[in-house]
């Protein structure tokens, strides 16, 4: 089959498309999906140049739970069918229009947390077919989303449930999403406002009529001559929760704006992944800080059930075929798109 191949840490060129890679064969318990779609994510980028560190060196390449084997087929976004099934599966199940759950759980219950990712600790949707637990495809059967919006949804659509799930967010609550334009912010801002939330949105100038029309009730340009004044009149009362795909020096500055009980949930580091912070801002006000990666069994039933049901709007900002890679990983650095860019095997 054909695959694009990560042989180590580096640049673009760590990957090579090859034609002559091995169908994987599925195992007990598992499903041969022939891959449909797959998109980019930041992931894919960062799990290449090794950028995750060490606990004890964060500077150290290493992939997202440390150590990565190589040579490695990457990609978490799948969409798909179902050609082949393993032992205890139901063979009923081929021919089965799928959305793959890209994660590998610590457990087999329904709230079990992420410990690998398919295109890291194992191969993943860059390529013409991948082996995933039966139980991890979900059936699309009948949903209207085409299967390169289906490819859109696992990673940031995943990330983006599980983070609101995991702070809690309530109708009517005020909620700040720094990025908003990116994959995983468009996602919170559409989930975010589905959910009767008041959203507040951090962007571009450029881009942010189009997270407006995601959901957005209020957008922040970054660019603003004063952009903290303006969250501050936006939630003069103070924001409920921040959802923070970004990071950096900005969670200083956007702290004191949390109500006293407020919640912070962070899920990315674009903006720098080393902070300092004034520990009794935290403590004094009662605000809580999350760290969520990606999404629970049930979080991604949930986004199934969601895309089953053509309740969700993702946005396609660019399709590649498979072959050319490097150049929608290079699309993709530069943070120009609006959306997700999608590979075509």
């Amino acid at each position: 089959m054909t695959a694009a191949v990560l042989t180590g840490f580096g640049g673009p060129e760590k990957l090579q498309v090859r034609d002559d890679v091995r169908v994987p064969s599925p195992g007990r318990g598992q499903a041969l999906v022939r891959v449909s779609a797959a998109a980019v994510n930041n992931t894919d980028l960062w799990t290449r140049q090794g950028a995750y560190g060490l606990p004890d060196d964060p500077a150290a390449p290493a992939g997202w739970r440390g150590e990565l084997e190589f040579p490695r087929i990457q990609g978490g976004d799948i969409a798909g069918v179902v050609v082949e099934t393993g032992e205890a599966v139901d063979p009923e199940l081929r021919g089965t229009r799928v959305l793959v759950d890209p994660a590998l759980y610590d457990a087999d219950t329904d709230d079990a947390n992420p410990v690998g990712l398919l295109g890291s600790e194992a191969d993943g949707g860059f390529a013409q077919y991948v082996v995933a637990a039966a139980v991890r495809v979900h059936d699309m059967t009948g949903s209207p989303l085409s299967d390169q919006q289906l490819a859109c949804l696992p990673i940031a659509y995943g990330t983006a449930m599980g983070m609101l799930e995991r702070a809690h967010l309530t109708a009517e609550e005020t909620v700040l999403i720094t990025g908003a334009s990116g994959g995983v912010g468009l996602a919170l801002v559409q989930l975010a406002a589905a959910r009767g939330g008041h959203v507040i949105a951090t962007t571009t100038r450029s881009k942010g009529e189009h997270v407006a029309q995601a959901g957005a009730h209020v957008v922040v340009h970054r660019d603003a001559t004063d952009p903290l004044a303006a969250i501050h009149r936006a939630a003069p009362r103070g924001l409920d929760v921040v959802a923070d795909v970004v990071g950096g020096s900005a969670m200083n500055q956007i702290l004191p704006l949390l109500r006293d009980g407020g919640r912070w949930v962070i899920a990315g580091a674009v903006g720098g992944p080393v902070v300092d912070f004034d520990l009794r801002r935290l403590y004094l006000h009662n605000l809580a800080l999350i760290g969520s990666a990606m999404h629970t069994p049930n979080h991604f039933a949930r986004l199934a059930d969601a895309a089953r049901n053509g309740n969700l709007d993702p946005r396609v900002a660019a399709r590649y075929p498979l072959s050319e890679i490097r150049a929608a990983q290079h699309e993709f650095a530069q943070r120009t798109h609006i959306g997700k860019i999608v590979l075509v095997p």
